[in-house]
């Protein structure tokens, strides 16, 4: 293999949809295929056809990873990236093809995996050691370190069961990062982090690689994978589309994403309006004007609204406001008419724009509503007609992101101390309250 230290050839993972219960070889699982074959009968159905319910997560998979290099795997929900480092963690055995690799694995997968639940913090150290290949002294010679960078020294002697999902992660990546595995696999689990934690992560991975050992990991943010890793494997519907420098990969995927997410509004049946106008589409757009792409608090960020119907002589009115996904909170609302500016009609259609200079919303998930007015009456009033992402960025200009501590919306503020004001002593001292 050379320096070539994971070989990937043809993989696929083929899972049978709806037959979990009849892989059993009990009385209870043959009683239950029997009944279930009584009743196709019954019914004139005869036996499924088997290929009706297979459904492959990986399908004719194939790349080569060097020493040393770390590669990113990029794609969207169910596109088989958490399947393919499954895989290759050897946690699930493949359907077809082969997998080729060279040295030890340490992986951290989705949170629940690799620990023994019953086990403490201290002896799960030992066991992920045992299990690489190591010996007690070389574990108890990185003992130290593991405790330090994953900070829940005070509940080592724990349970892992009773952790919470950040201590567990903050462990787990610990464990997988410091035990020097030759092959290091990560997957979307650091968003499970705080952010001071996740840059810990980032640091740490870059020094694994800068020490000639391999990083393959997966991740949403395509920030992360940019600074990360030097290329990109990119999975859609369990199949390889892309494979090459990271740039060029998260660009490439970047614009799928786009494509997606241009939702036809002309087709939604869920609206209110006299119809007049009608929204056709509204794009969430990222600082460069690309929908799709990845939001960051402290950019620049716009709403575009497409929208057709009859001339209409009286001016449009246009209103969004913006909502939190997880709770339906409302955050904001804009009014062009509240802002004193006029907007025209235009025949036939057209596109209107509302710009904003700075995204000041926390790291989180929200969805927009939008409503058209023409003349005092609601032409056109759609729930819901885009959801988007908003990710940490550098609101407050401190060279790092400001994370999300509680609340949607950060904040321009200064702060100063001076000296106490005359007169102000008493009330002072009786001022110490908190947040």
């Amino acid at each position: 293999m050379g320096d070539t230290v994971i070989r990937v050839n043809g993989l696929g993972k083929m899972y049978r949809i709806g037959l979990a219960r009849q892989q059993g070889d009990g009385l209870r699982h043959a009683l239950e295929a029997g009944v279930r074959q009584f009743g196709r009968r019954l019914l004139g159905r005869g036996n499924p056809d088997p290929k009706a319910d297979e459904f492959w997560a990986l399908k004719d998979v194939s790349f080569e990873v060097k020493r040393g290099e770390c590669v990113g795997v990029i794609g969207r929900n169910g596109a088989g990236k958490s399947t393919l480092l499954k895989v290759l963690s050897r946690i699930t055995e493949p359907t077809t093809g082969e997998v080729g690799l060279r040295g030890r694995v340490g992986s951290l997968l989705e949170v629940g995996t690799g620990f023994h639940q019953e086990l403490s913090g201290r002896e799960n150290i030992f066991l992920n050691g045992a299990i690489l290949g190591m010996g007690r002294k070389e574990i108890a010679r990185k003992f130290d370190e593991i405790v330090a960078f994953s900070e829940v020294e005070k509940f080592l002697d724990t349970p892992v069961k009773r952790y919470s999902s950040g201590m567990y992660v903050r462990l787990a990546f610990a464990v997988a990062a410091h035990l020097e595995p030759d092959i290091l696999i990560v997957d979307e689990v650091l968003a499970v982090g705080d952010s001071q934690f996740q840059q810990k992560c980032i640091k740490r991975m870059e020094g694994v690689t800068r020490e000639g050992r391999t990083v393959l990991v997966v991740s949403h943010n395509v920030s992360v994978v940019r600074s990360l890793c030097s290329r990109a494997l990119q999975l859609e519907y369990g199949k390889v589309v892309g494979l090459g420098g990271v740039e060029e990969q998260v660009g490439v995927y970047l614009q799928r994403m786009a494509r997606s997410v241009q939702t036809d509004l002309a087709a939604r049946t869920d609206r209110e309006g006299n119809g007049i106008v009608r929204m056709v589409r509204l794009l969430v757009l990222d600082r460069y004007g690309q929908p799709g792409g990845q939001m960051y608090s402290g950019d620049p960020w716009s709403i575009m609204i497409e929208y057709q119907g009859r001339a209409a002589p009286e001016k449009l009115r246009v209103q969004l406001s913006i909502w939190l996904a997880g709770d339906g909170t409302k955050v904001f609302h804009v009014d062009n008419e509240m802002r004193g500016s006029d907007l025209g009609s235009t025949l036939g259609g057209g596109h209107i724009t509302c710009r904003f200079p700075r995204l000041n919303l926390a790291p989180g998930m929200y969805y927009c509503n939008a409503l058209i007015g023409v003349g005092g009456d609601v032409a056109d009033h759609i729930y819901r007609a885009a959801d988007f992402t908003v990710y940490e960025g550098d609101f407050y200009g401190i060279g790092r992101p400001a994370p999300g501590v509680g609340g949607a919306v950060l904040i321009d503020h200064e702060w100063s101390i001076g000296s106490v004001l005359a007169g102000s002593t008493q009330q002072s001292e009786n001022s110490n309250g908190g947040c």
